[in-house]
């Protein structure tokens, strides 16, 4: 029997690559990072187990790695894609490189968007797919003073926007053949970072992080959040919170204290 096939970016380490050994024993592969020495180790590895592997370098952060990997999902085979790759650029916004604002926004923001919009064609002619995009914790944490947090105002900008195109999107999708998910893990002990994440006690393994996505999905779950006991109930005041804003903002006067201050 033929298998499906993943897409998965960032695969070359961390929960790209834990993705794929989770789902090398039921689906076919097209790696994406851009160490294409990573990926073919990583193709080898999973090989014994069934999977046909495709190795595809590209770089996320640039339009052409995007234009590249994007042709590819054009052909409409991929019935699962898994946007995973990113970066932090950690820093107080005033010290981060102006060229690495364009860079790091299409990696973590623009690449997901394009490619979902190049896949979701196929999946629906199909009847059949998924996407899951990986955004963060820290896409919820712009109003968070916790000094424990990094400073990291440009990678809410563009994780917020993930989490937020992934969730609008899914509610389009409600009706379709098409399952969406936006994975959102807090700390994991990967290579991100530096790092960082080996030295945190309460970092998660990026090999649960992956199961409790695809677990997610089959749940049916839209967020994914994969330390959070009640899901539900957080996802209830969430959307209550949004919709207090949105009907209580929403008005033809202005509010009581900029008429009367």
């Amino acid at each position: 029997m033929s298998r499906p096939l993943a897409l998965i970016t960032g695969a070359s380490s961390g929960i790209g690559a834990a993705y794929a050994r989770n789902l090398a024993d039921s689906h076919d592969l097209v790696l994406v990072a851009r160490r294409a020495d990573r990926l073919s180790g990583l193709a080898e590895e999973l090989g014994p187990r069934g999977a046909a592997v495709e190795v595809l370098a590209a770089d996320l952060g640039t339009h052409d790695g995007i234009d590249t990997v994007a042709k590819r999902l054009d052909t409409g085979d991929v019935r699962l894609l898994i946007s995973n790759a990113g970066e932090g650029g950690y820093a107080p916004f005033t010290d981060v490189d102006p060229a690495d604002v364009d860079r790091l926004l299409t990696l973590n923001a623009v690449a997901p968007i394009r490619l979902v919009r190049a896949g979701l064609p196929g999946m629906l002619t199909a009847g059949e797919g998924a996407i899951i995009t990986v955004a963060s914790l820290l896409a919820f944490s712009a109003g968070s003073t916790d000094a424990r947090a990094p400073r990291r105002a440009l990678y809410v900008a563009a994780k917020a926007a993930t989490l937020g195109f992934t969730r609008t999107l899914a509610n389009e999708l409600a009706d379709s053949p098409v399952q969406v998910q936006v994975l959102c893990p807090g700390v994991v002990a990967t290579e991100w970072n530096s790092g960082a994440g080996h030295r945190i006690p309460w970092a998660m393994s990026p090999e649960d992080v992956a199961s409790a996505s695809l677990t997610g999905l089959r749940l049916g779950e839209t967020i994914c959040a994969p330390g959070l006991e009640d899901p539900a109930t957080a996802l209830e005041a969430l959307q209550a919170a949004e919709g207090a804003w949105l009907a209580g903002g929403n008005q033809p006067a202005l509010a009581a204290r900029y008429v009367n201050s």
